[in-house]
């Protein structure tokens, strides 16, 4: 039987804590080479990369729960996934749409490939697992199950809010708007349903949606080759500026309307240990 945070030593628990953020950002520069990496590397080189991330994420979760978490149950990661798909793809069309309904952005058609599509289906999917599994399955989890729900998401949140401000076009509005509009939604989304797929599923379609359906910026970057491509005009609190989309105060705001949704409904607690 697990041994419960708020049992656990300072120093143990500070330390799965250190662990968690080390391995957050060598997972995410690995990703990155491993996107800019030639053509025919490219596939490989994540898969592998995803791979060692999972397997890193998971010798984490054991070091501190000494079991397969209840949330990662494969019983609910098609149903769990699908849905999250569809709530991050709703989302990010929603943004786009009042963008463009506001005459702060045009869309037009670039065209389509399909390996190029593949490759960043690939990346943001190791992105979102690997990103949802050390923020909400051991971060958010460690502080909730320490303290209590409330500071977990409010730590949570702004710890993965910043994450982001060393990205390109990152200001402090940025990285206060990822914290509101994804760190609040993903760790409702995550304790509403009591699994990870949600939020990965979420978190995966933003991205992918965002990035290389309509031509956004991602956090700051360029996600490469996209179906649409995305003009945007006005002012920076609107369209989001250099950092993206999820710098809109247009983000934000319906952010803020999906956590609510997930929050009014039932939250799930942990199990008891």
């Amino acid at each position: 039987m697990a041994t419960s945070n708020r049992k656990r030593p300072w120093w143990k628990w500070l330390l799965l804590m250190t662990g968690a953020f080390m391995l957050a950002f060598f997972g995410y520069g690995l990703i990155i080479i491993s996107h800019e990496s030639a053509l025919y590397l490219h596939t490989p080189s994540l898969t592998i990369v995803g791979v060692a991330l999972v397997l890193g994420i998971y010798a984490l979760i054991r070091g501190f729960r000494k079991e397969w978490p209840a949330e990662l149950r494969l019983t609910a990661l098609v149903p769990h996934t699908l849905l999250g798909l569809l709530v991050g793809t709703v989302y990010m069309t929603l943004v786009v749409g009042t963008m463009d309904a506001m005459d702060c952005a045009s869309l037009s058609w670039q065209g389509f490939s399909w390996p190029q599509q593949w490759q960043a289906i690939i990346l943001f999917l190791g992105v979102a697992v690997g990103e949802e599994m050390i923020f909400r399955g051991v971060i958010f989890r460690m502080i909730d199950e320490r303290w209590n729900t409330t500071i977990a998401f409010i730590v949570s949140a702004l710890l993965f809010g910043f994450m982001h401000a060393p990205n390109n076009g990152a200001t402090w509005w940025s990285s206060v708007a990822i914290a509101i509009e994804a760190g609040l939604m993903l760790a409702a989304a995550y304790k509403w349903s009591g699994t990870l797929w949600l939020p990965i599923g979420i978190h995966w379609a933003w991205n992918y949606v965002q990035g290389n359906i309509y031509g956004i910026a991602v956090s700051g970057t360029d996600a490469g080759e996209s179906i649409l491509v995305t003009t945007t005009a006005g002012p920076d609190i609107i369209t989001g500026g250099p950092f993206g989309a999820e710098a809109s105060i247009i983000a934000v705001i319906y952010g803020i309307i999906i956590t609510a949704v997930f929050l009014t409904g039932r939250l799930r607690p942990f199990p008891k240990r």
